[in-house]
């Protein structure tokens, strides 16, 4: 597929953000997503069935399961450098002592709702036993994250099941991928506008090459009023058709949650992973939130380069002049153009997660509406930003 054409549009024809004309800087890679980093895959497995009133175990259902691999399959149990960053802890990421202690990740990345962690868990095992056996003779510790999505959702109920774990890992793959309600993003909201699951990426030189950030979110974070886009206010201007609001009776519209996920291939030691991490949320805040106490928002940064040299596995035999491990990195006072590569994706990934979405009715009849894309474009046309 011809790269500007990945670019605007996902595999399924829905229009992105660069589809709408909306400027934003730097260069993406050839999918603008997470995947553009070599070797990471993406996969997903989404629930939507029934409809009408709330009934506990029987739906309506909008939710699902997101997994990234940040090696692939074949790379389940193979060490990366990684750091995570919890910028408001009102959220769930499972293993993250783990990755503070050892600044390693050797599995799979699930992302689900709230009440399914334990389930997806419990997946990321299942799959581990009965794919990569001699992974899982050794402890096991998944990283599994969260958003709320019980406005839409009927996320008491037992949905979210092990298998679609399993079905999660078993459907990611490479290029384009799907943006919107999909994944664990079916069931969330974003600036009380539909959300869920969004990507980008960036292309950093590096003088003699270059290296690719990527960013994953699940966005359902913000209240409308405090909407963004390429530097222009539109919160008040589209603050009409706001149900969310409604239902919260003046309560906290801006909760719900964010998980980012940030890959590259560049060369990065466990502390540069989670300084990429610390960066996040200024690329949220490019697109209007403040950042809500009832919003849970964690970050995970990976590098899969210097692959399997922070591997943990139990050692065999007495040390020797072998028993060592070492890695390259970037010298940390070069940093800055991967800060701000990721900066640059977390704000499209929040914008892709918007636009490339319809709108949804879920549990109860609860309506979210989808960003009105003709109103976005002219109010960004009569400020300048998007060309007339």
């Amino acid at each position: 597929m011809d790269q500007l054409i990945v670019s605007t549009v996902t595999p399924a024809g829905k229009t992105r953000a660069r589809g709408l004309g909306i400027p934003l800087p730097g260069t993406p890679g050839p999918a603008n997503a997470i995947t553009d980093v070599d070797g990471v895959l993406v996969g997903y497995a989404t629930l939507i069935k029934g409809d009408g009133k709330l009934s506990l175990g029987h739906g309506p259902v909008r939710t699902g399961v997101t997994a990234i691999l940040p090696l692939g399959r074949d790379g389940v149990g193979i060490a990366c450098a990684a750091g995570y960053h919890s910028f408001n802890g009102n959220g769930e990421m499972t293993g993250a002592s783990w990755l503070e202690e050892a600044g390693s990740l050797n599995m799979p990345i699930l992302i689900t709702n709230t009440h399914a962690v334990g389930t997806c868990h419990r997946g990321v095992i299942d799959w581990a036993a009965r794919n990569k056996p001699e992974v899982a003779q050794q402890w096991l510790l998944p990283v599994v994250a969260e958003t709320w999505d019980g406005y839409l959702n009927d996320i008491n109920g037992s949905h979210v099941t092990v298998e679609h774990a399993m079905e999660a890992i078993d459907n990611a793959a490479g290029g384009a991928i799907e943006e919107g309600s999909v994944g664990g993003g079916t069931g969330m909201n974003c600036y009380a506008f539909k959300g869920g699951s969004g990507s980008a990426s960036r292309i950093v030189d590096y003088g003699h090459r270059s290296y690719t950030v990527g960013v994953f979110l699940q966005a359902n974070f913000g209240s409308r009023n405090e909407l963004g886009i390429a530097g222009v206010p539109l919160g008040a201007e589209l603050a009409d058709d706001n149900p969310m609001e409604a239902y919260f009776s003046g309560g906290p519209t801006g909760a719900g949650s964010c998980i980012g996920i940030v890959a590259t291939d560049a060369p990065l030691l466990p502390g540069q992973c989670k300084a990429l991490a610390r960066r996040v949320p200024l690329g949220l805040a490019r697109t209007g939130t403040a950042g809500s106490h009832f919003s849970g928002d964690i970050f995970l940064a990976f590098s899969t380069a210097n692959r399997d040299a922070l591997n943990g596995r139990f050692p065999k035999g007495a040390p020797s002049e072998e028993s060592y491990s070492h890695m390259d990195f970037i010298p940390w006072g070069r940093m800055d153009d991967f800060y701000t590569a990721v900066v640059q994706a977390t704000e499209e990934a929040v914008l892709n997660a918007l636009i490339a979405n319809t709108e949804m009715i879920g549990r109860d009849g609860n309506r979210t509406p989808a960003l009105p894309h003709a109103r976005v474009v002219a109010a960004l046309k009569a400020r300048g930003v998007v060309a007339g």
